[in-house]
């Protein structure tokens, strides 16, 4: 094994199969040098073409971006297997050109919602032209993309054209092992990591081929300085590879098919890519393209009048159908990128091709607008396969339901039983579909009503404390849980639900509505609705005065008073139905949230999620490093013009939907952040254009279609009417104060029972008069674990103090401490 790079031999890992040159040459394989290669990285996150065949024949998903292919999936949507491919050209004269840096590229859909692309690359000296046409097969594991070489200068004869191709299997570009072979004498490349191996045929004639370590003596290297293939290595084992081919473009016309084909064995792979070049690529891209025809047929008509060239509600309904899995049935992932790709190696496993149940769930209701109930169908039966034995759902996953991060997200907890709710008020699924959600919606509840309302982390996946948006996720989701109760019959539960919200819901204001702050008085407001209110005990009397800790950001000046702290959030006070548009606390608000968070751009206003976020570029425009400066997020656009239709002003509504047509890309895509500075052309950052962050971001897509469905109907599509019902349309009053483990209250306003939730089996010990006199009060089984022990408070006089502590039955022992709370 060659050492000339000083790095060693690489470990023996790789088990030979079938195609491995160590077993079909007699002679030793030319071992590439450079083992294991440079530290590997992921691509550009700025895709411009996603897609997938619409198919059970068919376990690939690929994306694209600065003219060539990226990250190509299988056989799962979360499971990457290429960084990238792209085409190297040579001349005679010394000249190089790489596609993906040397070219202009436009890219289109051949038909709107049908993920099927044509590629223009120009090479910016006006030598060549590259046009390309790429979908998968929907019979193989293969993507397939149709070449055609064109030169602007001289002849076909002059130029030499070669891919590069860079492995990255299994989410991983360490541990790759590639090498040059045949299949029933055809020549392929191979790669394999694992359990998977990849092949790439051609239908033109390959004139030479190599495959070595990345790094200086990589393919890439040798061309750039040779103008052909002069190193030649037939293999490179265990570490970060790249492969290169030449394709006789004399003997093709500068017209051929390149295939990439997968398979759990090297064999099977190859015989995917040969079989797909078998059929003329025309028939394989009609059969494609007829499939998501017929899909996008069957949807609501909700294209915009007059049909617009940017065609964004088709686009998006594309993507986000492309997001979904084929394997477990009904899984959808954020996105198919990692979020600065070219900054992030193997550390980064997930990226954001991972299932986060609230992106899943805003897709799902995505889906729904759309009319496509048979994939919002199939999400509803994935929450409820993969929902954890407590009620809750891993902060993120992987197909198989295998947490990713651990983080508690209240919200991921509670959007699932608006989405049974919601399908089942649009006569998505029937009663029986509602019959057998029951359990997993009860659980949810019940997981919500025990660690609620504070949660551990926010949506953004930050902060603990009192969320905006996630107290009105939860306390509209319990009162659609006590619908379902109703339904399933389970009256009791469904009353101590209904308590549930209309505690937590009257306590908003104290939660998060700080009032006679410097930033209100500078703007001229009473007070407004802070991102999060603090949930530390110490600072119950005030939670938003608190210290709140904020992300992404040196540790230095990471402590910051809740009151100083504003986010869009508030908004989904509106959005799910709790308080009124023209509340003037909301109208204060929004006056804040504009004043801090707004920003003009080239292509419209766009809001950052909360001011001091430090989740984007740095201001110079480098990558996001784990520090930086939070951006504009489209689907912030989405979530205002939301709002100005709930506030009855329907132009505005229509005018954001505009702005968020403007900030998606050229090839219709909606990025998850908008650049919102002055252009940095040299980092690709251009004023109202894509961050460097995640695109398509899904989220983004969903709430494009939701708002499309919300301005034809006149209302909020995805608002449950139940929290209108009950607190705008009535005044509502609490007749509970809830009190949990998670939220131990010392308050209890005068005239409420104070309630004691428990996970098990108790008796609570109390008395009102300073233990003069005690009553034992045992708990009722309200749900499967959870129970409820409620305290006859309401005739106690105001500064009477209800001490308690706990008897745990199951356990025969006692809590441990006395609790003690004041009436006022």
């Amino acid at each position: 094994m060659s050492t000339d790079m000083g790095h060693g031999a690489p470990p023996a890992t790789f088990t030979p199969t079938a195609n491995d040159p160590q077993n079909q040459m007699t002679d030793s394989p030319r071992m590439a040098p450079g083992w294991p290669g440079i530290e590997p990285r992921w691509t550009s996150a700025r895709k411009s073409a996603v897609g997938t065949a619409l198919s059970d024949g068919s376990r690939v998903w690929f994306t694209a971006s600065h003219g060539i292919l990226n990250e190509i999936y299988y056989p799962e949507v979360d499971n990457a297997c290429t960084r990238d491919a792209g085409f190297l050209v040579t001349a005679a004269d010394g000249f190089f050109a790489e596609e993906k840096r040397d070219c202009t590229h436009v890219v289109q859909w051949i038909e709107p919602g049908v993920p099927a692309y044509r590629l223009h690359n120009v090479c910016t000296r006006g030598k060549f032209a590259i046009e390309k046409r790429i979908c998968a097969s929907p019979e193989y594991n293969v993507v397939l993309q149709r070449v055609q070489f064109t030169p602007h200068v001289g002849k076909l004869a002059d130029y030499r054209l070669f891919l590069l191709m860079s492995p990255h299997i299994g989410n991983h570009g360490a541990g790759n092992t590639g090498w040059t072979g045949e299949h029933k004498g055809q020549h392929i490349l191979f790669a394999h990591r694992e359990w998977t191996s990849l092949a790439i045929a051609c239908s033109a004639q390959i004139t030479d081929s190599t495959v070595g370590f990345a790094g200086p003596n990589d393919a890439w290297h040798d061309i750039r300085h040779n103008g052909c293939i002069t190193r030649v290595y037939d293999r490179a084992e265990n570490g970060n590879i790249a492969m290169a081919a030449e394709v006789d473009l004399v003997g093709s016309d500068g017209v051929f098919t390149f295939a990439i084909g997968f398979g759990g064995d090297p064999d099977t792979a190859a015989l995917h890519a040969r079989a797909a070049l078998h059929d003329p690529f025309e028939d394989t891209e009609r059969r494609y393209m007829a499939a998501w025809e017929d899909w996008q047929a069957a949807l609501e008509p909700l294209d915009e009048q007059p049909r617009a060239d940017l065609d964004l509600y088709r686009s998006s309904t594309a993507v986000m159908k492309s997001h979904m899995t084929m394997n477990c049935d009904g899984a959808a992932i954020a996105s198919l990128s990692v979020p600065w790709g070219a900054t992030q190696g193997d550390g980064n496993l997930g990226g954001y091709h991972l299932v986060w149940p609230r992106d899943m769930v805003e897709t799902a209701g995505g889906m729904l607008a759309a009319g496509a109930h048979d994939e919002m169908r199939a999400m509803l039966r994935f929450l409820a396969v993969s929902q954890d034995e407590d009620g809750g759902w891993p902060q993120n996953m992987w197909l198989n339901g295998t947490p990713f991060w651990n983080g508690v997200q209240l919200d991921e907890v509670a959007f699932p039983i608006l989405l049974v709710d919601m399908a089942r008020r649009e006569n998505a699924i029937d009663p029986e579909d509602v019959s057998l959600a029951w359990p997993m919606v009860q659980r949810a509840a019940t997981f919500v009503s025990l660690h609620g309302p504070s949660t551990d982390q926010d949506r953004w996946e930050e902060n603990e404390g009192y969320s905006p948006f996630t107290l009105a996720v939860e306390i509209s989701a319990l009162l659609c849980a006590a619908e379902l109760a109703d339904i399933a019959g389970r009256g009791e539960f469904a009353e101590y639900l209904r308590d549930t919200a209309d505690d937590w819901n009257a306590s908003i204001e104290h939660f998060t509505y700080a009032v006679d702050t410097p930033l209100a008085q500078h703007i001229g407001v009473d007070g407004y609705y802070v991102r999060v209110g603090s949930s530390r005990a110490e600072d119950e009397a005030a939670p938003t005065r608190g210290l709140i800790h904020v992300k992404n950001r040196a540790s230095n000046d990471a402590q910051i008073d809740a009151s100083d702290l504003v986010s869009v959030d508030a908004l989904a006070f509106v959005r799910f139905g709790l308080r009124d548009a023209n509340d003037p606390r909301m109208a204060n608000t929004v006056k804040v949230i504009d004043h801090v968070l707004r920003t003009e751009t080239n292509t419209g206003p766009t809001w950052s999620r909360y001011n001091e976020d430090g989740y984007g570029e740095h201001t110079d425009g480098r990558d996001f490093d784990g520090t930086g400066v939070g951006r504009g997020w489209p689907l912030l656009t989405g979530e205002r013009a939301h709002y100005e239709l709930a506030a009855g002003n329907f132009d505005e509504a229509k005018r954001l939907a505009g702005v968020m047509r403007a900030q998606a890309n050229g090839s219709a895509l909606l990025p998850e952040q908008v650049w919102n500075a002055a252009d940095i052309p040299e980092r690709e950052l251009f004023n109202g254009e894509a961050s460097g962050s995640a695109m398509p971001l899904v989220w983004a897509h969903s709430e494009y279609v939701k708002l499309l469905r919300s301005i034809k109907e006149g209302r909020m599509f995805d608002c449950p009417p139940q929290t209108h019902e009950r607190y705008l349309a009535t005044v509502n009053v609490p007749r509970v104060r809830a009190w949990s483990r998670s939220h131990i209250t010392s308050v209890l306003p005068h005239g409420r029972v104070l309630r004691v939730d428990t996970a098990e089996k108790a008796m609570v010990h109390w008395s009102a008069d300073s233990w003069a006199t005690v009553v034992n009060t045992e708990s009722v089984q309200v749900a499967p674990g959870l129970y409820s022990t409620q305290l006859p408070t309401e005739g106690l006089e105001k500064g009477a103090v209800v001490r308690f502590t706990i008897y745990w039955g199951g356990l025969g022992s006692w809590e441990g401490s006395d609790y003690a709370v004041g009436v006022v």
